[in-house]
């Protein structure tokens, strides 16, 4: 009914809007605009704009969402003025007011935001992007990767894509949300909180920028938030488990207590395991990750959640492992979790190209997914598919990954219904899961997995050829099962 109520009163706002019948001279022609229809215009409140905007809070329609989203669509467009110019989906570059909180070089941080004046709801992203952790390897690092250390080339727009998309048919419970990217340039897994140095030759602030970042957003429209979305993918999703809960307290601190900050952690979840091939500890990539988060922990002076500081006094490098910080972390989270992770097996020292794997290989990469789940178990709200990739949320193809049946974007949308029926006291919503992980025990041995790509042709390859170049023995693992390898190799190929 609520739906019904809003759709009504929609319909008459459309029809006092000089646009809706400018948009209906199109209607059984042909129609200029491209095929791809575009979410509603964010109407900015500019000096001199006289145009009525009507804002619409599609938080109060979440569980009708699914149902309602093609006639919002319609009715947005026909709202649209029809003098308006091309509609602007892309974020836009602002750097921090407070202008000593900078990048790796001293250069300026700052953000990326597309408001969306109808709606409550902030999606806050922390990109992610290795880290150096020695004075020497983050020289190597801005010779190589400035970009990730300086906002001196930074372009001014950003277009979103995925989880940051303005387009519902990309994006179909976030596409209009308020959108900010904040670039990372901090090379220090959004931890520091030291300023630049002639000793270190570098600023290590990812944590204090975050929280420059809320504190400039307040005067733009999120103070009057209802959910702050905090999410991150690769080193950004460990920038999540480090900081959520400080930003939920930063916000409580200064007054908005109604805000409800939530953690979306991709691709973040990294374990303090035994390298399979132990190497010198030179860059972040050769390095073990218990020895490069030791180092790195004291050369970018980094704060981590003071709970998790308890917990390791002494030791708070293992606040920078998932599965060791979360029972600490207050804020409701989300996991998403390739349980094969690229990152996690290059750090591992397993080679993904070249000549086929050994068995010792393949053994370890099984055990790899083992570990995983082991330690996501006791996540509440998760997405863990048992593919080898890294990232996934600002994805074009993250609509298409499933696990048990259920989308990436679905089970975030079930999650958000679980949370705000947990507020008001209701039952959690039926056939709506939230902790999802596959059972299969092989690389890409779910069917919705992302496409696998041969580093050396380009050619793409099905999952039978990825496990045969991987090592994997078909008529020796049949032979284990007691089947027929005609029969593995069907199951193989569905998913089974």
């Amino acid at each position: 009914m609520t739906a019904i109520r809003l759709v009504s009163s929609v319909l008459v706002l459309a029809l006092m809007q000089p646009g809706a019948f400018c948009a209906r001279r199109f209607r059984g022609g042909r129609n200029p605009q491209p095929r791809r229809a575009p979410p509603p215009p964010t109407y900015r409140a500019d000096r001199g704009d006289t145009t009525e905007s009507f804002p619409l809070d599609f938080t109060a329609v979440e569980e009708n969402m699914d149902n309602f989203m093609t006639q919002v669509k319609n009715l947005a467009q026909s709202l649209y003025p029809c003098s308006a110019q091309k509609l602007d989906y892309d974020m836009k570059l602002n750097f921090l007011d407070n202008t000593s909180v900078t990048c790796n070089d001293g250069s300026p941080a700052g953000y990326y935001l597309k408001e969306s004046r109808g709606s409550r709801r902030w999606l806050i992203f922390l990109e992610g992007g290795w880290y150096c952790f020695t004075k020497e390897n983050c020289d190597s690092r801005y010779e190589t990767m400035r970009r990730l250390m300086s906002s001196s080339k930074w372009p001014q727009t950003k277009t979103g894509t995925g989880i940051l998309s303005p387009l519902p048919e990309e994006n179909p419970h976030w596409w209009n949300a308020n959108m900010v990217f904040i670039p990372y340039c901090s090379s220090d897994v959004w931890s520091g909180a030291t300023a630049k140095t002639e000793q270190k030759g570098y600023a290590f602030m990812g944590s204090l920028i975050i929280q420059e970042v809320i504190k400039d957003l307040l005067n733009k429209g999120l103070d009057n938030a209802k959910v702050l979305l905090l999410a991150g993918s690769s080193a950004g999703g460990t920038g999540v488990l480090l900081n959520v809960d400080r930003v939920a307290e930063q916000l409580e601190g200064l007054g908005h207590t109604g805000i409800q900050v939530r953690g979306l952690s991709d691709s973040g979840w990294f374990l303090d395991n035994k390298q399979y091939h132990c190497t010198d500890c030179v860059d972040a990539i050769n390095c073990a990750p218990t020895e490069t988060i030791k180092r790195g922990i004291k050369y970018w002076g980094s704060m981590v959640p003071e709970r998790c500081r308890q917990t390791h006094e002494g030791e708070e490098w293992n606040c920078f492992f998932g599965y060791r910080v979360f029972p600490s972390i207050k804020s409701p989270v989300f996991v998403v979790q390739w349980l094969f992770d690229e990152a996690q097996l290059t750090v591992d020292n397993i080679q993904l190209t070249g000549q086929p794997m050994q068995e010792g290989q393949w053994r370890y990469i099984q055990n790899l997914g083992i570990e995983l789940r082991n330690t996501l178990k006791d996540v509440p709200a998760m997405f863990a598919p048992a593919c080898l990739s890294h990232e996934v949320i600002t994805r074009n193809y993250w609509l298409d990954i499933q696990v048990k049946g259920t989308s990436l974007p679905r089970a975030l949308h079930c999650w958000d219904r679980s949370l705000h029926d947990n507020r008001n006291n209701k039952a959690p919503p039926k056939g709506c899961p939230v902790h999802l992980i596959d059972s299969c025990p092989w690389p890409h041995c779910n069917p919705t997995c992302p496409t696998i790509r041969d580093q050396f042709t380009g050619q793409e390859m099905n999952v039978i050829q990825f496990l045969m170049h991987m090592g994997f023995d078909v008529q020796k693992m049949a032979q284990q099962q007691g089947m027929d390898p005609s029969k593995l190799l069907g199951m193989l190929s569905s998913g089974s």
